[in-house]
């Protein structure tokens, strides 16, 4: 069993990316620990919770939960397994950073309710505005708004029980939330860059257009979002900070 200071950081994997994205730029867990960096100065631990066997450990730092093309509507026997787990990870403080759908999932594990965004598809580059100061996202002294990476038709429609919203959009309301002391959820993807961004806007041009929105406005508009990036960073010094704690507490 690993010592405090040997506990990885874990991605439990939800689902995959655009085949030319994991292709040409990595898988979630690959786009995650690429803009971590030299945040998190352990080890990793990617788990595929959507395996049968599927039993990732619970002797970590910290978790982060990827986004997915599934829906938490369906409630598959992996999803209310992994939504039993994390409900758990929350209660004992491990820190826990749900990204998209994974945002979705740590909502519904504690209670909260998430279904098709009343607002429509949100895809693209968009202004996230701060609604409540919070260590993730900065803390009282951090600008009001920045801009982030997004593509999803689902949203979070209801809190869990004592959470609270510390951010939106204009088409979503809950794009950033506390669910516990030490969990947090995006509905927003701070491991794309503008390329990955453009690219999902292209592969959903079609569909974008039978929704009424302009794909090639979206693309116009794409950008690198280094502020949504950083709190990735954060909540990977976040864990190290807690590992450390631990380890300082931990009997010889």
């Amino acid at each position: 069993m690993p010592k405090g200071s040997e506990l990885p950081l874990s991605i439990w994997v939800t689902g995959g990316t655009l085949p030319e994205v994991e292709r040409e730029r990595g898988t979630f867990a690959d786009l995650i620990r690429a803009t971590v960096g030299g945040a998190w100065p352990g080890p990793w631990l990617v788990a595929d919770v959507t395996a049968p066997d599927a039993a990732p450990t619970d002797r970590v730092a910290g978790v982060v939960v990827t986004g997915s093309p599934a829906r938490i509507a369906d409630q598959t026997e992996w999803m209310r397994r992994a939504q039993a787990r994390l409900a758990d990870l929350v209660a004992r403080r491990v820190p826990v950073l749900g990204i998209c759908f994974g945002h979705q999932m740590l909502a519904v594990a504690l209670g909260g309710r998430s279904g098709p965004n009343p607002a429509g598809r949100e895809i693209g580059t968009v202004l996230v505005r701060r609604r409540r100061p919070d260590e993730l996202l900065g803390g009282g002294n951090a600008p009001r708004s920045f801009y982030a990476s997004t593509t999803h038709l689902d949203t979070l429609l209801e809190l869990p029980p004592g959470a609270e919203a510390l951010a939106d959009t204009e088409r979503d309301r809950y794009a950033a939330v506390r669910f516990g002391p030490r969990a947090w959820g995006l509905q927003f993807h701070p491991e794309m860059d503008g390329d990955v961004v453009a690219r999902y806007i292209g592969a959903r041009a079609e569909a974008l257009r039978a929704e009424g929105l302009d794909p090639d406005a979206l693309l116009a508009d794409c950008r690198d979002t280094p502020e949504s990036a950083e709190l990735l960073r954060r909540f990977a010094r976040l864990c190290a900070d807690e590992r450390a704690r631990r380890n300082a507490y931990a009997p010889e």
